[in-house]
């Protein structure tokens, strides 16, 4: 990238950063005005009534920040195409706003899950109709090209796993937005080598505001009110940015991006640790007969803490776990030019062995008190 692309990026950056800082404070008085609190329950593992509104400055923080870098554009480079006019960016950002606008009612008035899903059902297919959908399997399982009649359907499928997963795993302080910003650097840095300045100032754009929530969530005080909760608003539009990001990658589409034959392998990688556990949790449920919307205390941060882990070792131990398996996955397909299935497969092994090790330490902890 050039030095004007890099100072898109930065722009973008600190725009977002700062209008999601700056503004978090207010949001949180509206909150605490309007009672708009996520109360304490037991299933949830917080014991103080938190806003729960914090994502509700996603999504603006980050087209405000695209924007400024666009109208920038506009000025340094006048003959440059905005990709924000094309028919393609404008059906996905009605899919964007879909999303965002179920998350938020979600959060005031407490949608029943099933028809939470419907809602992303009709969102997650606003990525086909945009042109966008998994087309190719590189070789996984000796499969490659794939015909639209099944590829649409994958999207969808895969679209509502990623947005779910991501949602779904906010369930301890800072680890939906650690696990995110570690998934839309690798997206950036990846989009910026390739050179694709659109879906990097994307990424960079959703990195500056979840990076300002993660200061007032992590660290911020229940006493003077500065704590939030991202809440469905900011899970639900961080799951389908990845979400978009992941498949568009993985799709094989020359005209865009030059044919990388690790694509899928190197997408499913970053959603990994999420995808996994939700998963897991649903098999879970449909195996002992309980509906696959029940609510229960089986999801991986449930696991970490009941083995005996803080929230905040819990949180390191996940994340660790997410770095550990995406640099295994680097070293055994550079490395040891291992197939993305025998790859797949090392990586449900790891994962199967860290839920039976923390169900192990679950038992002991038990039995000791």
């Amino acid at each position: 990238m050039n030095t004007t692309d890099i100072l898109y990026l930065l722009l973008t950056f600190s725009a977002s950063l700062m209008i999601t800082f700056v503004a978090m404070p207010w949001l949180l008085r509206l909150c605490r005005v309007r009672g708009l609190y996520d109360m304490p329950n037991e299933r949830k593992v917080h014991q103080n009534k938190i806003p729960r509104l914090g994502g509700l400055l996603f999504a603006p923080a980050m087209v405000v920040g695209m924007a400024v870098s666009y109208l920038l554009m506009t000025i340094l480079e006048p003959t440059t195409e905005l990709p924000v006019f094309r028919l393609s960016t404008m059906i996905l950002i009605a899919g964007l706003f879909l999303i965002y606008l179920i998350g938020i009612l979600d959060d005031l008035l407490g949608l029943k899950a099933s028809f939470k899903f419907l809602v992303q059902f009709a969102a997650t297919l606003f990525m086909p109709l945009c042109g966008l959908y998994i087309d190719n399997f590189y070789g996984f399982c000796g499969l490659y090209e794939i015909p639209l009649w099944a590829s649409y359907p994958l999207t969808v499928f895969v679209c509502l796993l990623i947005v779910n997963s991501i949602n779904l795993i906010d369930g301890i302080d800072g680890l939906s937005s650690a696990l995110s910003m570690i998934m839309l650097g690798v997206f950036a840095f990846v989009f910026a080598q390739l050179e694709v300045l659109s879906y990097t100032l994307l990424a960079v754009g959703l990195i500056g505001a979840v990076l300002a929530f993660f200061y007032f969530n992590m660290f911020g005080s229940v006493e003077r009110g500065t704590k939030t909760f991202m809440g469905d608003t900011g899970s639900l539009v961080l799951g389908y940015a990845i979400a978009y990001l992941a498949i568009k990658y993985a799709m094989n589409n020359p005209a865009v991006l030059p044919y990388r034959p690790h694509a899928l392998l190197f997408s499913f990688t970053l959603v990994l640790v999420p995808c996994f556990d939700l998963v897991r949790v649903a098999v879970g449920r449909l195996w002992i007969g309980s509906g696959i919307f029940s609510p229960d205390k089986s999801h991986l941060h449930h696991l970490c803490l009941a083995a005996g882990f803080s929230m905040r070792h819990s949180l390191l131990l996940i994340v660790g776990l997410q770095v550990a398996l995406n640099v295994l996955n680097w070293f055994f397909y550079t490395h040891l030019q291992l197939s993305a299935l025998s790859i797949v497969i090392s990586d449900i092994l790891c994962f199967a062995f860290f839920i039976f090790w923390l169900k192990w330490k679950a038992k002991l902890s038990s039995a000791s008190s």
